[in-house]
């Protein structure tokens, strides 16, 4: 299998809300209303926040291509771009979409071992994400690979407040 990743640019915008929009709805349509994740897409994949996102420079996003096809994507934040407070010394891995026809085939644990090998090449301590508490497959997922539970936030899915369980994973320098 032909995996190749590259950093996203303004150029990418349109592509890259047209992938968030798909694998969020893939992932999440089943367990929301219709209503609520139409609010949530528009307010969290607008043109606007997306570039605004793209060029903040405590921000960094790549796509994931398996035999040249747009299979995901991987968003990272650190300093002031980080969703929570998490301190200096902390990266957050706030997005890791998989085109639903790409799932279950170690695309996202290539985009989880990039977003670590950011943080180690950044000396950071700690990469932490997000992830929503019913989530299991992810939850699962990094559990696997070394992360842990240590807290939880509210997270808004239109006007419905839902629990996201923060996971830490301790890096070794």
């Amino acid at each position: 299998m032909d995996i190749i990743m590259e950093r996203c640019t303004r150029d990418d915008l349109q592509i890259l809300q047209e992938i968030s929009i798909e694998t969020f709805q893939d992932t999440f349509k089943e367990q929301n209303t219709p209503e609520n994740l139409k609010a949530y897409l528009e307010k969290a994949f607008s043109i606007r926040k997306l570039e605004r996102e793209l060029v903040n420079t405590a921000s960094q996003f790549f796509f994931i291509r398996v035999e040249d096809e747009l299979a995901g994507y991987l968003k990272v934040n650190t300093g002031s771009a980080q969703t929570e407070e998490m301190g200096a010394d902390s990266l957050e891995i706030e997005r890791i979409y998989v085109k639903h026809t790409f799932q279950r085939q170690g695309i996202g644990k290539h985009l989880l071992l990039k977003a670590l090998e950011i943080a180690v090449s950044l000396r950071k301590e700690q990469a932490w994400l997000g992830v929503w508490e019913k989530n299991e497959n992810a939850l699962s997922f990094y559990e696997k690979m070394g992360f842990v539970s240590a807290d939880s936030h509210s997270f808004f899915m239109g006007d419905e407040g839902q629990t996201d369980i923060i996971m830490i994973k301790t890096l070794s320098q």
